[in-house]
């Protein structure tokens, strides 16, 4: 039977998964602790349960992860942002085992936005955080998330090529919660912020958020998030009708940011929030 993808039609899709029920294999699954991961890993363990796996969820943020993976702790990792973000990442473990990629669960790639209430004629570009009437209206911190992440390695070397630190900016990292908050309490007062982020994220349906441009590249390219797979696992436990089912994930930023934002902002746990998608 032809398997047909997930963004396609979800009824099917299940349907498909269930029929290629087999054995109560355990896998564990790694996933990234950031709310549009997690969303997303629920997603493929909603999957990998249709068909029939008993599946153990692993959090950890970026690097420990793919040590798991590398070290055999885990059997998966949902999501890998290739090649940008996490490719030196998946280099690594590649030196010890060999893995394979599945599906494109989204097209992630890294951003520094500011509220579009800032003007557009005023603020277009990285480099116009030097001028003297912008630096002043600024708030001068930039707050982060956690140091593992692709978009906080990109941050912290664009404040050395622009030199913003000179011009007073700092850049912090924390976690996501420091981030949103930090920006959801600028907006509230109308203030001028910074706020490094990415696609796909819950901020961007409460917020219109407006990308500046970077024209020296220095944050990377549209990623690919996929699932990143043990091959001696998936080939030991797995038939190929299921691995086909797992390469079949395919999603968008649209559907993740609309997962992440069932979980951060309606409050419905990240299985809650699949399953509220999978029935609409």
């Amino acid at each position: 039977m032809a398997i047909g993808k997930l963004i396609n039609s979800k009824k099917e899709f299940i349907q498909n998964a269930i029929e290629q029920k087999g054995k109560k294999e355990k896998i564990v699954l790694g996933i990234t602790d950031l709310s549009f991961h997690r969303v997303t890993g629920a997603l493929v363990t909603y999957v990998l349960e249709q068909m029939g796996f008993e599946v153990e969820r692993k959090y950890a943020l970026h690097e420990e992860n793919f040590r798991r993976l590398k070290n055999m702790e885990i059997d998966m990792l949902s999501s890998a942002w290739i090649p940008s973000s996490h490719g030196v990442y998946k280099e690594n473990v590649e030196k010890e085992i060999k893995i394979v990629e599945l599906g494109l669960h989204y097209k992630p790639y890294a951003l520094w936005g500011v509220p579009s209430y800032v003007p557009k004629d005023e603020l277009n570009q990285i480099s116009d955080l030097l001028k003297p009437e912008i630096s002043k209206k600024m708030i001068k911190q930039i707050q982060g998330i956690g140091p593992g992440a692709g978009i906080t390695r990109f941050s912290i070397k664009m404040m050395d090529e622009y030199f913003l630190n000179a011009e007073g900016y700092t850049f912090k990292t924390g976690t996501q919660d420091d981030c949103v908050k930090a920006f959801e309490d600028a907006v509230s007062k109308k203030e001028w912020v910074i706020v490094p982020l990415w696609q796909p994220q819950f901020l961007h349906n409460n917020y219109d958020i407006r990308e500046l441009e970077e024209p020296k590249g220095l944050l990377g390219i549209v990623d690919r998030a996929v699932l990143l797979c043990s091959e001696n696992k998936l080939n030991k436990i797995l038939s190929t009708e299921q691995i086909n089912i797992l390469n079949n994930i395919v999603l968008s930023n649209e559907i993740v940011s609309e997962l992440d934002y069932y979980h951060c902002v309606e409050g419905l746990s990240e299985d809650e929030a699949v399953k509220k998608w999978i029935l609409k």
